[in-house]
């Protein structure tokens, strides 16, 4: 290799390293893309619907955003706190007396040398005091993360609305980093991101409204309070892939404890079966629709991206795969592969040409003489 070779492969693993070390925060980056995305998208339907001009769609789009997120926190904060309060302070302490009770009932059919060996709620709550002390003297981590959580949402906020305002300026940004005679490739490969990117959320506000909608009506069946709420929390909770949908259930259980405790048992079949239906029929079928995703690439994306990026990893792992989809199949494929893939046939194809027209050797004069049966 040349000094020039060297130098080139050097560059590229001090680069790969850079953007290693930095991956968080190009997955941040990456989040406001997607929401600045979805935005754009709505934009441009105000903007046509209503005949505006663009800085009004934007402003539109980010008004109904903020809109849908300052109702969702006014119906989901408020009634849950209350729930919770009153599950911990009115319902708990009646568990514990209940559980003393069968506690109690239960000893008097156990033989006699058997009872000091029955576990005792007495010895369970000194064996969860540690466990709480514990869980306090960690709050301060945990606030420290849920501190680093606001400010990383923040910085999407204010990013998605600086590339909203101007997508096209970023765009050209971007593709400026690309060599002369790969820029109208890398224009196309972008414009065909927005377009996936477009149907990708358009699949997920679909698959997040069937879950919501099963679940209320799940949930209204049962006649379990503020049911609306909570399944639009399971709608919501749907977006985040495999996690989503086992924090979604959380609520709910707890919430119809305060009613009849075979009520939870029935929310956690329900939902169990919602989540299966989605899993397994909705999702793949949506998403092989609106981006051609496999199932299977679906999964292994997630377990990929999640093992590498952690949490944030799995919270975009369907959008990374979509547009890591693309980018392979146009740039490593499409330019790469094929066309080396036709340049080795047509190479191929002028050797068999060369060999087809070489002159045939002159033929020796018996030969001749067999053929035309004269002499010289």
């Amino acid at each position: 290799m040349s000094i020039g070779q060297w130098l080139g492969l050097i560059a590229l693993v001090v680069s790969l390293y850079i953007l290693w070390q930095i991956r968080q925060v190009l997955l941040i980056v990456f989040a406001a893309i997607v929401l600045a995305t979805a935005l754009n998208k709505l934009a441009r339907k105000i903007q046509q619907r209503l005949k505006l001009s663009r800085s009004l769609g934007v402003v539109a789009a980010l008004g109904i955003f903020s809109a849908i997120l300052v109702g969702f926190f006014i119906l989901i904060v408020p009634p849950f706190i209350t729930q919770f309060q009153e599950l911990t302070v009115t319902k708990f302490p009646a568990i514990i007396q209940s559980a003393d009770r069968w506690q109690a009932s239960i000893q008097s059919y156990i033989p006699a040398p058997l009872v000091p060996y029955v576990p005792k709620l007495d010895d369970l709550e000194r064996q969860i005091q540690p466990l709480l002390k514990s869980m306090a003297g960690q709050s301060l981590t945990l606030f420290s993360s849920s501190l680093a959580a606001i400010l990383n949402l923040l910085f999407v906020v204010i990013l998605t609305i600086m590339l909203l305002a101007q997508p096209g300026a970023y765009r050209q940004v971007f593709i400026s980093l690309f060599p002369n005679f790969y820029r109208r490739r890398v224009d196309g490969i972008l414009t065909e991101c927005d377009i996936s990117l477009g149907k990708w959320v358009g699949g997920a506000l679909l698959s997040m409204v069937v879950v919501a909608v099963l679940s209320l009506i799940g949930l209204l069946s049962l006649g379990i309070p503020l049911a609306l709420a909570q399944a639009i929390l399971a709608g919501l909770l749907n977006f985040i892939p495999n996690v989503g949908p086992t924090m979604s259930v959380v609520i709910p259980t707890a919430i119809a404890l305060l009613d009849e405790p075979w009520k939870a048992v029935a929310i956690f079949i329900i939902y169990l079966l919602i989540q299966q239906f989605e899993s397994n029929f909705l999702t793949p079928y949506i998403m092989s629709q609106q981006v051609s995703l496999l199932p299977a690439i679906t999964l292994i994306a997630q377990v990929f991206f999640t093992t590498f990026f952690g949490f944030l990893g799995l919270l975009l792992a369907l959008p990374l795969t979509v547009v890591a989809k693309i980018w392979i199949n146009a740039v490593l494929i499409e330019d790469i592969l094929d066309r080396w893939q036709e340049r080795r046939g047509k190479r191929d194809r002028s050797s068999e040409d060369r060999d087809y027209t070489e002159p045939v050797p002159d033929r020796n004069v018996e030969t001749e003489i067999v053929v035309t049966g004269k002499e010289g």
